[in-house]
């Protein structure tokens, strides 16, 4: 009887990852090597030999990788200097972090351009003080302030638990027997750490290359990212190519697969340097 409630409950989470999640994937990659005629390769053959697509995967990679260890460091610092607050306080920054991070979006695209697009709040208040910036929100570096927004919420909540591993007598040893605290964290708590920064990483560089609502808000398609291009490939700018955005989506896919292979590998090198210390 245990068993079987056991799995009647778990029924229902079959049945969401079967038809939200096995369905479509696997849709999309028959789609992906599908066409009127049959099997066919031809859809990767387009997308990698294609300069603009190319050029999508090559935006969305540097956007990705930059924003995803900017929002990094930023909220290592962050959740360092939160340590050394109450835990009431700390408490109140991580539900605000909880909250902020649900603004993305087209509400974040709508709230930048309110407040820096060309004719924004802020753009506005310094261009009457004289100050006069080149900085267009509509542009690489636009996005990039935008993806770096959205990801130190999430970044905050996931390295926050990893200092936690850290120990008050690892402190109180190393500090016993002469080490200082550059020296601790070079020798102890940055290696013991390491395997939770870089799952942290490789979720924030996911969370990027997948991110679509915020660009595409911004930008339109203006600016060519491999997000971008599956979402107009889908709706159909002229006309719809469905298989060759699938083939795209699947690319996309395998790029995800690989970065996570090299910080799971990183992981892995780092315990094992750690335990033959």
């Amino acid at each position: 009887n245990g068993k079987k409630s056991v799995i009647l409950t778990l029924v229902p989470f079959a049945l969401l990852m079967t038809f939200f999640f096995l369905v479509p994937l696997i849709y999309m990659l028959v789609s992906s090597f599908s066409n009127s005629h049959g099997f066919t390769l031809e859809h990767y053959q387009e997308a990698l030999s294609s300069a603009y697509i190319l050029q999508g995967f090559k935006n969305s990679l540097a956007l990705s990788v930059v924003s995803a260890f900017i929002a990094l460091i930023v909220s290592l610092l962050g959740v360092f200097a939160m340590m050394f607050f109450p835990e009431q306080i700390r408490e109140r920054l991580l539900i605000l972090s909880n909250l902020t991070s649900n603004f993305s979006g087209v509400p974040l695209a709508f709230a930048f351009i309110v407040l820096l697009g060309n004719s924004g709040l802020f753009t506005l208040a310094l261009q009457a003080f004289g100050w006069d910036l080149s900085f267009s929100l509509y542009s690489w570096s636009g996005l990039l302030l935008i993806y770096i927004y959205f990801q130190l919420p999430l970044a905050i909540m996931l390295l926050y638990p990893i200092y936690y591993g850290i120990q008050q007598q690892w402190k109180d040893a190393a500090a016993l027997l002469g080490a200082s605290p550059v020296v601790f964290w070079q020798k102890i708590g940055l290696p013991i750490i390491f395997p939770g920064i870089a799952g942290t990483f490789t979720i924030l560089f996911a969370n990027a290359m997948g991110a679509y609502a915020s660009a595409y808000a911004l930008t339109g398609s203006n600016y060519n990212l491999a997000a971008i291009r599956i979402g107009s490939l889908i709706s159909g700018d002229i006309f719809a190519q469905p298989e060759l955005a699938s083939a795209i989506a699947v690319l996309l896919g395998m790029i995800m697969i690989i970065v996570m292979l090299i910080s799971e590998w990183l992981v892995q090198k780092t315990r094992r340097d750690l335990s033959k210390r």
